[in-house]
């Protein structure tokens, strides 16, 4: 059912999944869809209101700034169209600030309540590209909303992906420290500019890793997540990362990467293993027993509905 004027009055329910961007050598163009969740139900009201569950709700529920709501209201404002006040329900299961796609959610959720309340009638394409548009690179949007590990890239305002591993049993371990830490200030570690060897190793590195999750191939990941782009300039403000990278190839732990911009740590294991023996490999070498690991798995695409 529409409004007169052509603004849907329905419901809409959204499952939006966290991402791991990078892993490790593919700067802006990877990322994992991971089994952790940004559930929002949106309905038609007279004034905007939040009720928010979960990690950080004090954050998702605050109206002020709000990330999806500004979204919302600026896609609709630039298509022309009044924003129909809404009711929130959040149920948030992705860390702020831990370089787990929380922004890329936010930002791609806003685009879709635009798109549905505001009867806009985007193809899936056009809301990849205003997502993508708004966060400034695809990785994390592109792999939030298509799943698995996907591929993207920017031909102009044009966004192409490609995904794969949606079904793979890897289990997904991360490592979350206490402290958030901004995007924008872990891109400002980088160099402008790198040597062709660091370059060339990356390119290598990331090729391997595309087949990796292509093939179901986990051997490789060992390798394949290496990175000499971003990784070891992030390392001063990400503490664990240094600590857990070598225990890639220890038994039962294929991979460890950066998860995204920081400062969580990804690791891809085993899903055989035992996980109480990872697990304590992970605490000794961090040296804290109390560290907060989120267990999970690779996650589809977004729902909407």
């Amino acid at each position: 059912m529409t409004s007169p004027k052509g603004m849907q009055t329905q419901p809409l329910h959204l499952r939006l999944p966290a991402t791991s961007a990078n892993l490790g050598p593919g700067f802006d163009a990877l990322g994992l869809a991971m089994a952790l969740y940004l559930t929002v139900d949106a309905t038609a009201s007279t004034k905007f209101s939040i009720d928010t569950t979960g990690r950080n709700a004090d954050l998702c529920g605050q109206l002020k700034d709000n990330l999806i709501l500004g979204t919302y209201t600026e896609v609709l404002a630039a298509e022309g169209r009044e924003s129909t006040p809404l009711h929130l329900f959040l149920q948030n299961e992705i860390p702020l600030g831990m370089g787990m796609g929380s922004s890329a959610a936010a930002l791609l959720a806003g685009v879709l309540l635009a798109n549905h309340f505001g009867g806009l009638g985007w193809t899936s394409q056009q809301i990849l590209e205003e997502a993508c548009r708004r966060e400034g690179h695809p990785d994390n949007v592109a792999a939030c909303w298509l799943g698995g590990m996907t591929a993207s890239a920017m031909n102009g305002s044009t966004v192409i992906t490609a995904t794969c591993g949606q079904h793979l049993d890897w289990r997904l371990l991360i490592a979350l420290p206490p402290a958030s830490l901004s995007t924008s200030k872990a891109r400002a570690l980088l160099p402008p500019t790198y040597s062709r060897a660091d370059a060339v190793t990356n390119v290598q590195n990331t090729a391997l890793l595309v087949s990796a999750f292509a093939l179901g191939r986990p051997e490789l990941l060992r390798t394949a997540m290496g990175d000499r782009i971003h990784q070891p300039y992030r390392q001063e403000v990400c503490a664990l990362l240094p600590l857990l990278l070598p225990l890639a190839g220890h038994p039962g732990i294929y991979g460890v990467a950066l998860s995204g911009a920081g400062p969580s740590v990804l690791l891809i294991v085993d899903r055989t293993a035992v996980q109480v023996e990872i697990l304590a490999a992970i605490r000794k070498a961090t040296v804290n027993p109390d560290l907060e690991i989120l267990e999970t798995s690779i996650a589809g695409a977004t729902e909407s509905r």
